[in-house]
């Protein structure tokens, strides 16, 4: 009976952690990355999530044709430069902020309605250290119509 209550309240203080973390995430989220969206309007849709260093994470986000778009990578300091690519739905690399000195973010103007990956992959640290980073990683969208 003990055993199980361990375990039970093992997995509470879990729980209540990872909601801890998420609602840090979102906080981090409104406060520090929708601003850098401007002068786009913020599409209203929140995916953050808590990553560790290495980690790569894939969104796949629908663009409709005849709006211009930012797509925002907007990270944590501690988690480094974030890496980001958006494919199309063949593998195809639209972009890749590797190849544009890191950029945060891309803008551009969808000419059809599409469906694009968005992979992002946080960096591994160069320091030598037992404790792994992790940190608040955001994937924002924003628009305004094309002129």
């Amino acid at each position: 009976m003990k055993h199980a209550f361990i375990i039970i309240l093992t997995a509470l203080l879990s729980f209540t952690f990872v909601s801890e973390s998420q609602a840090q995430c979102r906080k981090f989220t409104k406060n520090t990355c929708v601003p850098q969206l401007d002068p786009f309007i913020f599409n209203g849709q929140v995916n953050s999530a808590l990553l560790n260093e290495g980690d790569i994470a894939e969104l796949m986000l629908t663009f409709y044709a005849d709006q211009e778009y930012r797509v925002l990578i907007c990270s944590e300091d501690q988690l480094g430069s974030v890496g980001f690519k958006l494919k199309d739905t063949n593998d195809k690399v639209l972009f890749d902020n590797r190849d544009h000195n890191m950029a945060e973010f891309w803008d551009f103007t969808s000419n059809t309605t599409q469906q694009i990956i968005v992979e992002m992959e946080v960096p591994e640290s160069t320091e030598a250290s037992d404790k792994l980073k992790n940190g608040c990683v955001a994937i924002l969208v924003g628009f305004k119509e094309a002129e």
